[in-house]
């Protein structure tokens, strides 16, 4: 028999007091509420790796995110901590579409007809960390959707060409914001010979683009914000930078979600904005700032569920079996793979 949803809280609740200074909980902003609710510490998956990698007191970190999140705190922790994450399955579909044998073959490709030219790797945090030690080996970086103009900015100062992976849609934004013209950059289309792309095309590109996507930005319309502003003249459109250059470019701002928890927070009272995220963090802004009103720009939910796959039950699980003295769950990376990785963080770190 399931356990009711409020006896399940008081029992969380009753093992954080039992573990305090031995555990701390990280979630991300896209983590449901009924888990959201029991966070130590909150942020996008970079600030929460940083946090867990500054919280050396506590041997066990529980991040309530996905598996790349937790590989990265993983990565950026001492040794002697565990990082815990309460459901295996709650991967990322965007991070799984490129994989180190796939980038690997593309790279080889790629020096072949560009062999007179410096390409740059560069990932998006949201990549694994066997991706995250490609790029740290080969002179890449690491970058966030805050930080991809400077990360790329500082590509652009040792090589002619970028090779961004795996998320197509913020490498052409911030390129784009940049200046990079789109004879410039170009898409490299998994499985398909150069990328399906010619030769004197990846010679000119500036910016080659890895085909990957995030499911829950591709959802996001122009004609989403055409229908807002026709029925609100006033309203004001910020999206993530995961969602498709259309719909940044007619959007009046893009942002990272904490750029987008900043802006809201930030406006006057009685503003009506139309946010174009996960829902999560929309119904969370809502709530947060009854004073405004606050839409979630797609006319349906838009949920990352993998995300989801994280719940209060699987975290009292978790908090059950640190009571008991059992660590489950345990996300490790391996030495030489972190190694790597590491290389790619603390660049963008630098930078």
């Amino acid at each position: 028999m399931t356990e009711q949803p409020e006896i399940i809280f008081e029992k969380i609740a009753a093992r954080k007091k039992e573990l305090a200074g031995k555990v701390l909980i990280l979630c991300h902003h896209y983590q449901q509420e009924d888990v959201f609710r029991f966070a130590d510490l909150t942020g996008d998956s970079l600030k929460l790796a940083r946090e867990a990698a500054d919280s050396e007191k506590y041997p066990y970190i529980i991040f309530c995110g996905v598996h790349f999140m937790a590989e990265s705190a993983d990565i950026l922790m001492d040794d002697d901590q565990a990082v815990i994450l309460p459901d295996l399955n709650a991967g990322c579909p965007m991070a799984d579409m490129a994989t180190v044998e796939q980038v690997a073959a593309a790279w080889n490709e790629l020096a072949e007809v560009c062999g007179g030219q410096t390409v740059i790797p560069i990932t998006y945090v949201n990549s694994s960390a066997g991706i995250k030690a490609f790029v740290g080996n080969r002179g890449g970086s690491v970058c966030t959707s805050s930080n991809a103009e400077r990360v790329l900015t500082w590509a652009w100062t040792r090589g002619e060409k970028v090779f961004f992976f795996p998320d197509e849609h913020l490498g052409r934004n911030s390129s784009k914001a940049l200046g990079v013209g789109d004879d410039e950059i170009v898409v490299w289309q998994r499985g398909k010979k150069l990328g399906g792309n010619s030769v004197e095309q990846l010679v000119k590109a500036r910016t080659i683009l890895w085909n990957g996507y995030c499911h829950v930005h591709q959802e996001f319309l122009v004609e989403q914000i055409d229908k807002w502003r026709e029925k609100i003249p006033s309203i004001r459109i910020i999206v993530h930078p995961e969602s498709p250059w259309e719909v940044v470019r007619q959007a009046d701002y893009y942002g990272s979600t904490e750029r987008i928890i900043e802006a809201v927070r930030q406006s006057e009272a009685g503003a009506v904005w139309a946010i174009a995220t996960e829902v999560n963090l929309v119904n969370r802004l809502k709530k947060q700032h009854p004073d405004k009103t606050i839409h979630l720009l797609a006319p349906t939910p838009c949920t990352c569920a993998t995300m989801s796959y994280i719940t209060p039950a699987n975290l009292l699980w978790v908090l059950d079996n640190l009571a008991q003295g059992k660590v489950v769950n345990q996300i490790t990376v391996d030495g030489q793979t972190a190694a790597g990785a590491k290389l790619a963080l603390d660049r963008m770190l630098e930078i």
